[in-house]
């Protein structure tokens, strides 16, 4: 049977079988990385996607035999530790991806090989850390700790002192830390005397999913999105039980983690669902979790099939809503010219450009779409070892954002955005898009 070039179908990737005993079985890892290299090698479609496959190319392009077997197997590692799990190279990129017959699904044979390499040789003490964001996060919010998290992060010489001993680049951006978290700010029940009005395949009341970011560092993001919502008539609940989503821990390999996290949050969200509304959240990365990660880790799980149809993106439920007719466009502020990021967790939803178009119905609004990766990457950015990768990932957004001479500039993903505006370093700040319409609005 000929084997063919390319596919023309949308991807159809397949369960992560992680928790059989080949899953991180050294010899059948590189065996598999092997295989899946080599067909990438003769591909290289995805070169300008990240780091992982210019090095990979360089480890071949450097070889004795200009193919995969020269390559060195202990080298391998070096490709994995540059891919930070953004899946767009097989959502978008990638011809090879089932149900082509070579099944090639990089971001999933990553994952597995940083498995691998969590089950035999753990985690550093950093990468512990930095990963456990729900607990780093609740103590760096404490009003003793962010007080002294703010001074260190503008001490020059604590930075530095920070990157020699725990990793963590000293020019990096960091999150700010609120004391005043959003479970301090908000009740949990907000516009509860709204008339229910449901749509085509949305409830009409929100239950936000309020995350690690969203409830210790980027609060007023989150209520921005409840205004925005209480405006347009739809009730909302806060979660504010829920855990972090866990996607730190899957970047490093931690499937147990991500595990415990999914128990910890799915009675919450059944709850929601079963009280009538659907989730969302302000962190594309915390949405994927739930819309296509741990589906795909428990494929058998009815409560996570149940919550994945029930997870919206902000701006894909406000179109939804537009399209009913049942969305407010009483805008009374025009936002200008928006360069306007579209994060890759985001992208690989496969919702289409939501937030492009609904920021276009503002009036006297020119929505610039830049669709490419930011660089920062979950913890990608503020590590020592892979910060000048970032930056260099992001220089492209950063020259179109720049060119765009734009009246405001964001991403739908906060960390996104953070480091965009520290790669300008021009005084100017990004705004969450959720911002930019809640301000659109009239609504602060």
């Amino acid at each position: 049977m000929p084997v063919r070039e390319g596919n023309l179908e949308a991807p159809k990737r397949q369960p992560i079988d992680w928790q059989s005993d080949d899953y991180v079985d050294p010899t059948k890892v590189d065996a598999e990385l092997e295989r899946v290299f080599g067909i990438c090698h003769g591909c290289r479609r995805c070169v300008s996607l990240c780091n992982a496959f210019p090095t990979l190319f360089d480890l071949v392009d450097e070889s004795s035999t200009l193919e995969i077997d020269g390559v060195d197997p202990s080298d391998y590692s070096k490709v994995v530790d540059q891919c930070y799990l953004c899946d767009l190279c097989a959502e978008t990129k990638c011809p090879y991806v089932p149900p082509h017959e070579w099944a090639v699904d990089f971001p999933h044979l990553m994952l597995r090989a940083k498995a691998r390499k969590f089950a035999v040789e753990g985690a550093s003490w950093r990468d512990r850390l930095i990963s456990s964001t729900g607990s780093l996060f609740q103590i760096a919010s404490h009003p003793v700790a962010s007080r002294f998290i703010d001074l260190i992060q503008h001490n020059k010489p604590l930075r530095e002192l920070g990157e020699r001993v725990a990793g963590i680049h000293a020019e990096a951006p960091l999150p700010q830390f609120k004391s005043e978290t959003l479970n301090r700010r908000v009740e949990e029940e907000i516009g509860a005397d709204l008339e229910i009005r449901p749509g085509s395949n949305t409830t009409g009341k929100v239950a936000i999913y309020v995350t690690c970011y969203g409830n210790h560092s980027e609060p007023e993001v989150v209520q921005a999105l409840i205004r925005v919502l209480v405006h347009n008539g739809v009730a909302v609940r806060i979660l504010k039980d829920s855990a972090c989503c866990g996607m730190a821990k899957f970047e490093l390999g931690d499937l147990s983690a991500v595990s415990a996290q999914k128990d910890k949050n799915l009675p919450v969200f059944m709850q929601a669902i079963d009280d009538g509304y659907d989730l969302m959240s302000i962190v594309p990365s915390c949405t994927l979790m739930y819309r296509q990660e741990i589906p795909f880790m428990f494929p058998e799980d009815s409560d996570v099939r149940t919550v994945k149809t029930a997870f919206f993106d902000p701006f894909e439920f406000l179109f939804a809503r537009y399209k009913d007719g049942l969305v407010k466009t009483d805008f009374v502020e025009p936002l200008g010219v928006v360069a306007y990021h579209a994060a890759c967790h985001q992208r690989v939803q496969n919702i289409g450009q939501k937030t492009r178009e609904f920021l276009s119905l503002v009036p006297d609004t020119e929505v610039s779409i830049i669709e490419r990766c930011s660089g920062h990457d979950g913890t990608y950015a503020v590590k020592k070892e892979t910060h000048e990768a970032a930056l260099k990932i992001a220089r492209p957004v950063i020259r179109q954002v720049t060119e765009a001479n734009a009246s405001t500039y964001g991403s739908d993903c906060p960390m996104a955005g953070r480091l965009i505006q520290h790669g300008k370093n021009d005084g100017s700040q990004s705004e969450h898009p959720i911002t930019m319409l809640s301000r659109a609005y009239g609504l602060g």
